[in-house]
Parts: C-alpha cells; sequence; structure tokens
C-alpha cells in the first residue's frame, strides 16, 4: 500500500483484512512508495494470501484471461483472532 494510505490503517508488518464481494482474506501491510495512492497490491500465488478468491474469475472476451489484476476493496487492520 501507498505509505499515506497504509498509515491510516496502522504500522508496517502488521495484519489486514482484505474484503471484496467474494470473500474475505487477511494477510501482512507492507508501506511501498511505488503503488499509487488509494490503491494496494497483493500477491496472488501465495496460499496463506489467497488473494485470487477476492477478485473476479470472469474471462476478458479477447484474450480469455480472468480479471485477476483489478477488484474493489475494503482495506481494513485485523482483528487478533483474524491474524492469529
Amino acid at each position: 500500500m501507498h505509505p499515506q494510505h497504509a498509515a491510516q490503517i496502522g504500522r508496517a508488518g502488521e495484519h489486514v483484512s482484505l474484503t471484496t464481494r467474494r470473500g474475505r482474506s487477511t494477510s501482512w501491510c507492507a508501506k511501498t512508495a511505488p503503488c499509487p495512492p488509494i490503491k494496494c497490491s497483493c500477491p496472488l500465488p501465495y496460499v496463506e494470501a489467497a488473494a485470487n478468491i477476492l477478485t473476479n474469475s470472469a474471462l476478458d472476451p479477447y484474450g480469455k484471461i480472468p480479471e485477476f489484476k483489478f477488484s474493489a476493496v475494503r482495506v481494513e487492520k485485523a482483528s487478533v483472532e483474524a491474524s492469529a
């Protein structure tokens, strides 16, 4: 996440909950300046983060590629239970 946006949620290294219409996942938060403000990035291939459950699996009509790289997401500080 962009450092300015991440500062509203907590410190780097703390767990955050990522929620979309399709699901919820808990991951740790890293602050990185290359990420534009109000956007977040999540690595897709890790089982412990499970980012693909949050995204739309609809296929692009031309390239037949899933829309795994775009989704509206709510980011919140994770509760102690969720991060344990």
